[in-house]
């Protein structure tokens, strides 16, 4: 297994308040960094100050899109440890998006070790105030110095970490979700299914028109027939109808949510009906106009859950459980985020304690 250098920082920053962190605005002292060059393949992995990264105009990044990336997040515990919630699965996740960006593979054993020692590095940026959390950002981008569409040869995996609150400024609180009627996020056999930079730069645009009209997120159908739902910008969606909790199966298109899969898990040691399968917007419509829409929320690291209280469709205004939490939604998250800061035991074997 290759090392890990470690550099201190010489000029730690100031930490922000706790309730002043919003997300993503605010990064910790420290870094990881791995490079790969063609023939060596991964080497030199070093903890060292957050920084600046040089890179040529002529990177292939800039022009060609090769990267992917992860999501995860570090919490600290009722007795003042930290835990990491599932990084295996995130790991394991960014290499089949590597897979299929045409990017070298990482040691999945030797990226979870370079965290622990990030993390351990930089544990008093870990927020303990109820619903903060320590998001933390691995990516890998091409730096190879060539204008041609091929596979770089040269690439960054780097690791930040960023002291984080409430994904929407609602906070657990429902948001508003409005259903994309004119563009498509992804189809099958496109790169759906990988975490990667340009899934999420063409959702900006269904983004841009959801954020004019009032909502906070788009949610996206598929690309084919504009017809079967399948996920909002930022997370995985669940629709509990007639008391059966409905998410749409993965095929090739949606991301595979490491929370989407912890919330079936959740849901079904709680004896609650899941089904995984093909959802149409007509179906979710006539759920509501028939009563039966009970609940609809949304999961993913960033924000855990998000309970949905109004969903529009067309012309038509979709109010859920009269915009307030569901019983079930509140059990997801207080199930989830009891387990990730240790209040509740974790028999399903999800968390590592630093």
């Amino acid at each position: 297994m290759l090392d890990i250098t470690t550099q201190l920082t010489t000029n730690p920053k100031e930490k922000p308040a706790p309730d002043q962190l919003g997300f993503g605005h605010y990064f910790t002292d420290h870094m990881f960094v791995l490079d790969y060059t063609e023939g060596i393949g991964w080497h030199d992995g070093r903890i060292i100050p957050y920084q600046p990264i040089s890179l040529e105009p002529s990177a292939m990044i800039f022009h060609y899109g090769q990267s992917v990336f992860e999501g995860l997040k570090a919490y600290v515990t009722v007795d003042n440890d930290i835990l990491l919630f599932r990084a295996d699965r995130n790991f394991a996740r960014l290499n089949n998006s590597n897979d299929r960006m045409c990017i070298p593979k990482i040691d999945e054993e030797y990226a979870l070790e370079a965290l622990k020692q990030l993390v351990n590095v930089d544990r008093e940026w870990v927020p303990s105030a109820p619903g903060t959390s320590l998001y933390i950002r691995p990516f890998i981008i091409a730096t190879e110095q060539h204008l041609g569409v091929h596979p770089a040869k040269n690439y960054k995996f780097i690791i930040i970490m960023s002291p984080s609150g409430s994904y929407y400024k609602e906070g657990i609180n429902p948001v508003k979700i409005m259903v994309e009627e004119q563009f498509v996020r992804a189809v099958k056999g496109g790169t759906g299914e990988a975490k990667t930079g340009g899934n999420y730069a063409s959702a900006l645009k269904g983004q841009e028109i959801a954020d004019r009209e009032g909502y906070s997120q788009t949610l996206w159908l598929d690309g084919r027939e504009n017809r079967y739902v399948e996920e909002v910008g930022s997370m995985n969606i669940f629709f509990k109808i007639n008391g059966t909790v409905v998410t749409p199966e993965l095929n090739g298109s949606i991301l595979p949510g490491i929370t989407r899969d912890s919330m079936i898990n959740v849901l079904r040691s709680k004896n609650i009906q899941v089904e995984e399968r093909r959802i149409s917007i007509e179906e979710v419509v006539e759920a509501h106009r028939n009563g039966m829409l009970e609940e609809v929320f949304g999961t993913g690291t960033a924000a855990v859950i998000s309970p949905v209280g109004e969903l529009k469709y067309l012309d038509e205004h979709m109010s859920i459980n009269k915009g307030e939490i569901g019983e079930v939604s509140q059990m997801l998250y207080d199930t989830l985020t009891g387990i990730q800061t240790g209040k509740i035991e974790d028999t399903f074997g999800w968390t590592i304690r630093l």
